[in-house]
């Protein structure tokens, strides 16, 4: 008698969670097209150049304001963020998930992943924005908005995020992943800003698009993972029992 009201509200649920996440959706890409505006007219570079200069030594702009330590920490948080290290994460997970014969999952992170590299490229070159000039010793030749490393780290982090999320039973577990994913996200972003190969736009551009491609690629293929990580889970039930 219960079994098909469960089914119903687990059925509401997830409408809802859809329905949430496809208008934060639509709000982050209308703040991002407002956000392109500004920076393509040059409205924010007064601001964007003032936070960058904020963060070098007056006498020495070479140098990032803080100790040694610091900058040495946040020289290795934007690696995390780079082509080699994400290559490196995408292909162990992958691998990890074939393994385990999940293959549409493995399917659905790869491509989430390869077309939010695609994604980047595009954007970065249609509005061509130069990097920092008052900096330095500047050796990043891409164009600067939006940035590469905040983007391509929020979608890989954040859908390794969901989907880990999405096999955790506990709900302390599901928010520790949460957490865990917004924090790399977050700290990669703040290192292009203190490191000086970004301006500030750039890296919020690159969180906006990164979550809305990761929403979107998440929410199509719910359809096709969820049968799987069901069967998934009843499987190791019936082997624990």
């Amino acid at each position: 008698m219960w079994k098909p009201l469960g089914h119903l509200r687990k059925f509401e649920r997830r409408e809802l969670t859809w329905l949430l996440i496809g208008f934060s959706a639509c709000v982050l890409l209308l703040i991002f097209i407002a956000l392109a505006g500004e920076v393509a007219e040059g409205d924010t570079q007064a601001f964007d150049v003032k936070v960058v200069q904020a963060l070098r030594d007056p006498m020495n702009p070479a140098n990032p304001v803080g100790p040694y330590w610091l900058q040495r920490a946040l020289e290795d948080i934007t690696v995390l963020g780079g082509p080699t290290v994400l290559g490196l994460v995408l292909a162990a997970v992958v691998g990890f998930l074939l393994l385990q014969a999940r293959y549409q999952t493995a399917l659905f992170v790869t491509i989430t992943v390869a077309s939010g590299e695609l994604v980047s490229w595009m954007l970065k070159h249609t509005f061509n924005r130069p990097r920092p000039s008052v900096v330095p010793n500047l050796h990043v030749m891409s164009p600067s908005f939006p940035s590469g490393h905040a983007m391509e780290s929020a979608i890989l982090y954040l859908t390794l995020g969901a989907v880990l999320m999405r096999v955790a039973d506990r709900r302390i577990t599901k928010v520790y992943i949460w957490v865990l994913a917004v924090f790399l996200t977050t700290s990669v972003g703040i290192s292009r800003v203190y490191l000086g190969v970004h301006y500030p736009t750039d890296v919020v551009a690159g969180w906006i698009v990164g979550f809305i491609w990761a929403s979107l690629c998440w929410v199509i293929t719910q359809q096709f993972e969820a049968p799987a990580i069901e069967a998934e889970r009843q499987n190791v039930a019936e082997k624990s029992q």
